[in-house]
C-alpha cells in the first residue's frame, strides 16, 4: 500500500518518496513493522484467548484454579512414585533433577498457557506485507498464498485438538494433502505464470566506465543450485533425457512440482517437530528465514548474481521483503513465546513457517541448501523415524530415549529403562538432564553454525 502512495508521490517530487524504491529500505521496514504488530497484537491475542480460557491441550472441567487431571497425567504420576520408591537411600539423596522420570525434570507447568499463537505470526506477516509489499509481485502473491493455505490447516489442526477433544487432530493423510495441494499450487504457478523466468549466467563488463550487465534469455528453468560446486546448475529434467527432448522438459516439470511437494511437507512437518520447546522454532526459523533472505537479495540483484555465480531470478526482491516480514514477525512473537512461555504457536504457527521456509527455497532455486539449512528439523525427523522403527521392531532397540529430538536431552536412561525394561538405547547421555533453555539455546547455535556454512558455499561456488 505504502509502495504505490509514495511511487505516486515520487512523481511530483516529494522529497524521501524515492527511498520506497530499495529493496534494502522496504525489507527493513517490513521487519520493524511485523516485529511492531506482532508485539502490540500479540498482547491482545494473549488477554483474549485467557479471558476464553482458550488452553493448549484443554479438558473438560476447566476452571480458573486448576486443569482436569487427566489419564495420561494420573499414570504418569503413578510411574513417578513406584520410580522413586524403587530407588536405594543413596539415589535418592541425589538431585532431583538427575533422577526424575518425566519429560519435565525442572517442574516447568505447561498448564493454562494459551494455544493459536501461529495466528500473531501470521497477521504480523500479512500486515507488513500490505503495507510496504509490491502487492502485484507473482512472488509476494505466492509466499502469501503458501502463508494463508498452510495457516488455514494448522488452524484446523489445532481447534479439533483444542475445542472437539482430539488430541490426535487432523488426520496424518489429511495435513499430507494439504501440504501436497500448496506443493502442486506452487509449482504449476511457477510453471504457467508468464512472469516467473530465471536467467541462467550472468555476466558484467566496464565499457566506457560504465558496469554493463549481460544476461542469457529469459527462461523457465527446471535448474537449480549446487552447493559447494562451482558453474554447476543441475537440471531435473536431465534425469529424463532418455524420453527425448519434448518429454524430457514435460516429465522435468512434472517431476519439480512433485519435488515441490515433498519439499513443503517434509519442512512443514520438521518445522513442527522442533516445536515443542519456549522458543524452539521460532528461533531456529528466524536464523533460517535471515540465511534464506541473504540469498534471495543476492539472486534479485543481476551484478551480485552474476559475481556469485548465481542464477538471477528478476521480481524475487518481493521475497526479501516478505522474509523481513517474516524474521520481525517471528522475533516478535519471541518476545511471549520465550521462556516461560505467554503462548504457544501450535500447528497454527509451526506448519505455515516450515512451509514459508520451504517454498522461498524453491523460488530462488536452493531446495537443495535445505539439507544443511534446516538441519536442526532434519535431526527431529531422524528421531521420530526412530521412534517408528523401535515400533516396529518390536521395542527392543532405539537411537534415542525418546522423540522429537529436543526432548531426548531431558530424559533419563533410567526413565527409558523404567518403561521400556531391557530394550537398549545408543545415545545414553552422560546421566545430567538439561534445562529446556539451554536444550533451545543449543540448538538455536547450531542452526546458527548451519546458516553460516550454507553462506559460505557463495563463496565456495
Amino acid at each position: 500500500m505504502f509502495y504505490y502512495l509514495f511511487q505516486y508521490l515520487d512523481k511530483f517530487g516529494f522529497p524521501g518518496a524515492g527511498v520506497f524504491t530499495y529493496v534494502t529500505f522496504r525489507s527493513v521496514a517490513a521487519a520493524i513493522t511485523a516485529l511492531v504488530v506482532s508485539v502490540l497484537f500479540g498482547k491482545f491475542f494473549i488477554n483474549m484467548m485467557q479471558r476464553k480460557k482458550i488452553f493448549e491441550n484443554q479438558r473438560k472441567g476447566l476452571t480458573d484454579t486448576a486443569v482436569t487431571v487427566n489419564e495420561e497425567d494420573l499414570k504418569l504420576q503413578q510411574e513417578n512414585e513406584a520410580f522413586f520408591n524403587s530407588l536405594s537411600p543413596d539415589e535418592k539423596r541425589l538431585p532431583k533433577s538427575q533422577l526424575e522420570k518425566s519429560k519435565d525434570p525442572f517442574n516447568t507447568s505447561k498448564k493454562l498457557v494459551p494455544t493459536f499463537g501461529g495466528v500473531i505470526i501470521i497477521f504480523a506477516i500479512l500486515m507488513s506485507c500490505l503495507f510496504i509489499g509490491k502487492l502485484h509481485n507473482i512472488y509476494l502473491i505466492l509466499m502469501i498464498i503458501t502463508t494463508l493455505i498452510l495457516g488455514t490447516l494448522g488452524f484446523i489442526d489445532d481447534y479439533i485438538k483444542t475445542f472437539k477433544g482430539n488430541k490426535d487432530g487432523l488426520k496424518k493423510w489429511q495435513k499430507l494433502a494439504g501440504q501436497i495441494f500448496l506443493g502442486i499450487v506452487v509449482g504449476m504457478t511457477l510453471r504457467m505464470h508468464p512472469a516467473v523466468v530465471v536467467n541462467e549466467t550472468v555476466s558484467t563488463r566496464i565499457e566506457d566506465n560504465k558496469e554493463i550487465v549481460v544476461k542469457s534469455p529469459d527462461v523457465k528453468s527446471t535448474r537449480t543450485t549446487v552447493p559447494f560446486f562451482k558453474n554447476i546448475n543441475f537440471n531435473y529434467a536431465d534425469l529424463f533425457s532418455w524420453a527425448g527432448n519434448t518429454w524430457k522438459y514435460r516429465l522435468g516439470w512434472i517431476f519439480f512440482m512433485f519435488l515441490t511437494a515433498f519439499i513443503v511437507a517434509a519442512v512443514s512437518n520438521g518445522s513442527n517437530l522442533n516445536d515443542g520447546l519456549d522458543g524452539m522454532a521460532a528461533g531456529n526459523s528466524a536464523i533460517i528465514g535471515l540465511a534464506l533472505a541473504v540469498f534471495a537479495y543476492i539472486s534479485s540483484n543481476a551484478v551480485m548474481a552474476g559475481h556469485l555465480n548465481l542464477m538471477f531470478v528478476p521480481g524475487s526482491e518481493e521475497v526479501v521483503v516478505f522474509l523481513a516480514a517474516f524474521v520481525g514477525a517471528l522475533i516478535g512473537y519471541l518476545w511471549y513465546n520465550s521462556y516461560p512461555a505467554q503462548i504457544f504457536m501450535g500447528d497454527t504457527g509451526s506448519l505455515t513457517i516450515g512451509g514459508i521456509i520451504a517454498v522461498t527455497a524453491i523460488i530462488i532455486h536452493k531446495e537443495l541448501l535445505l539439507i544443511i539449512l534446516c538441519g536442526m528439523f532434519i535431526f527431529e525427523m531422524i528421531a521420530n523415524f526412530d521412534t517408528s522403527l523401535f515400533i516396529k521392531r518390536g521395542k527392543k532397540h532405539r537411537y534415542f530415549k525418546c522423540a522429537p529430538a529436543h526432548d531426548h536431552y531431558r530424559t533419563s536412561y533410567r526413565w527409558f529403562k523404567n518403561r521400556w525394561g531391557d530394550a537398549k538405547v545408543t545415545f545414553k547421555g552422560n546421566g545430567i538432564l538439561q534445562h529446556e533453555v539451554k536444550i533451545t539455546i543449543r540448538f538455536w547455535i547450531v542452526t546458527i553454525l548451519l546458516a553460516a556454512l550454507s553462506l559460505m558455499t557463495l563463496k565456495i561456488r
